[in-house]
């Protein structure tokens, strides 16, 4: 009987060893991120029509802001300076990629007649059959003229009413010392007026700087939904979720917020949109779920510096966070 026993508790311990050897390996296969606060350390959202812009540069975040690695706004803009490679919009053709407008009835007319003038060409007709007695070189030298007359006055008759897209939105860089916000090009101030910043709304920005970090913690998506666009609620919620299958936990406490300047403000489609560099500090730990940090430090402060792009409605109403960017180094 003793024997027996003395060779059971081998097995138990074995047992035990393996089964905390599993529960700690998701957390050795998947590192957690150090930056494992709301947003991860990455850039992510959307800054409406400028999401493909680059946010002007500012005191806080001198050397700028890193381009989206997660967003939702579709890129339509034939050229961009800022993040990844565009997408040439379905149909545009040579024409777009020249600047120059295409008017679908111009160029199928203009198509119609030179196909046809080709066609009487090849079978012995002249440019368009025998109308003109077109067998002589004179008679042709007059239909190409006319040709040439009539695509000049369709050219001047439609490609001057713009059937092309509207202007695109390229915003400057403003100067380290403030100045007004960059307007798209082709607008003004009375088609399009900026969104007057005060005071009450800075103090709205870090309300809500510590809000979403606190929201985050706690996991608590139903205020999450309050503070933030679906679009960013969504990569949070995702967020969530991976630490979770590792079996970890992320818990930022004691958010501190240090400096910030606004960077740019505008209105678009009826809400207004701001932009503000934030640098703030606080205590970033990863735990997983018995309670043990596997990452972070309780006691050392980590400092970070982004840009967070805020959206209303234009007519009032409360600040939602619709991007977070890393800034650039």
């Amino acid at each position: 009987m003793k024997q027996t026993h003395t060779r059971q508790m081998p097995r138990k311990r074995i047992i035990l060893s393996l089964s905390a050897a599993l529960a700690v390996l998701p957390l050795l296969v998947h590192s957690v991120p150090a930056d494992a606060r709301a947003g991860g350390g990455m850039s992510m959202g959307s800054r409406g029509s400028r999401t493909y812009s680059a946010p002007p540069r500012s005191a806080t975040a001198p050397y700028g802001a890193t381009p989206f690695q997660q967003t939702m706004t579709p890129r339509t803009s034939p050229s961009a300076p800022y993040g990844t490679a565009t997408r040439m919009p379905y149909g545009a053709g040579a024409a777009a990629m020249m600047g120059r407008p295409r008017h679908p009835f111009l160029s199928g007319f203009a198509g119609g007649l030179l196909g046809a003038g080709l066609f009487g060409m090849m079978f012995g007709h002249g440019m368009f059959g025998g109308g003109m007695g077109g067998s002589g070189i004179f008679g042709l030298l007059i239909q190409l003229l006319l040709i040439f007359f009539v695509v000049r006055w369709l050219v001047r008759r439609f490609a001057g009413n713009g059937a092309s897209g509207g202007p695109v939105s390229m915003p400057g860089l403003s100067s380290l010392t403030g100045g007004s916000p960059a307007q798209p090009m082709g607008a003004s101030p009375a088609t399009s007026p900026q969104p007057v910043i005060t005071a009450a709304d800075y103090q709205a920005f870090e309300q809500a700087l510590i809000n979403v970090q606190t929201a985050w913690s706690q996991q608590n998506l139903g205020a999450l939904q309050h503070m933030a666009t679906p679009e960013m609620v969504n990569y949070f919620s995702n967020q969530l979720n991976e630490l979770a299958s590792r079996g970890a936990r992320n818990v930022v406490s004691d958010v501190r917020f240090e400096r910030g300047d606004l960077t740019e403000s505008w209105r678009e489609n009826g809400m207004d949109y701001a932009t503000v560099a934030m640098r703030y500090s606080l205590i970033d730990i990863t735990t997983d779920m018995t309670g043990r940090v596997i990452d972070g430090s309780s006691t050392e402060r980590t400092t970070v510096t982004e840009l967070w792009t805020f959206v209303r409605s234009a007519r009032g109403g409360t600040w939602l966070v619709a991007a977070i960017q890393q800034a650039a180094r």
